[in-house]
């Protein structure tokens, strides 16, 4: 079976990592001065997630046989390895950034348009970079903790990463708008079923829980792992 997105995968880690923090009742509220505000964002995507994007999702991995879930999920994470590479050029990693947008070129071609991740049986590891990391490295703070509409947990800094990520990726390039937006919605959906599965390891509380492994999971990302925290060890 195909392996599905190692972004989605790596957030199960930490949402697994992290449970064992939030139940021994670990808080971070001197970076969420906006906790009011974010709750009631909160609340609004999940209502909007109950009632449309969960339902949506279910149905489609339902209708999907296996292993055509993570076959489409691979397509879209090889589209974003050439957006990688350019964060880790921006971020002075030369040999990641050529081993990255090695992994989209192997994975176009001998994988089939990024069906089969091929290239990781080779030896070339996917890594996760993005604008956001890039101000980080360069040694912007994330700033507070933010839950935006629509799009959930962030940073000050995930702000101008999501409006240089909507530039950089593939599908923004479609001409065709009807086909543009399938690709799009096909995406948002496929990320929603990989996540399905990681509902049953939320437990506590549900904003503090995400908080906590979002903010935990950036500084590891930023930091390439290089973080001080006896849990980890």
């Amino acid at each position: 079976m195909a392996k599905a997105s190692n972004r989605v995968g790596g957030l199960r880690l930490w949402i697994f990592a992290l449970a064992s923090l939030v139940l021994a009742g670990c808080s971070t509220t001197s970076v969420d001065p906006y906790e009011d505000f974010n709750r009631s964002v909160m609340s609004f995507n999940d209502t909007a997630d109950k009632y449309i994007l969960k339902p949506v999702a279910q149905g489609y991995q339902f209708i999907l046989p296996d292993p055509v879930p993570n076959l489409v999920a691979n397509v879209f994470s090889n589209l974003g390895d050439p957006y990688i590479a350019f964060n880790q050029l921006l971020q002075g990693k030369g040999r990641l950034a050529a081993s990255d947008l090695g992994r989209f070129v192997v994975n176009s071609t001998v994988g089939v348009g990024g069906l089969f991740d091929v290239a990781d049986g080779w030896g070339m590891e996917k890594h996760e970079e993005d604008f956001g990391q890039t101000l980080g490295v360069w040694g912007f703070e994330s700033g507070p903790y933010l839950v935006l509409p629509l799009i959930g947990p962030s940073g000050i800094t995930g702000i101008p990463s999501a409006y240089f990520a909507s530039f950089a990726t593939p599908q923004r390039y479609i001409q065709h708008i009807p086909t543009r937006n399938t690709v799009w919605a096909t995406e948002v959906i496929s990320l929603r079923q990989q996540l399905l599965s990681s509902e049953a390891l939320i437990s506590g509380d549900r904003y503090t829980f995400i908080r906590d492994a979002y903010l935990q999971r950036r500084e590891y990302l930023v930091n390439d792992g290089v973080v001080d925290d006896p849990f980890l060890d």
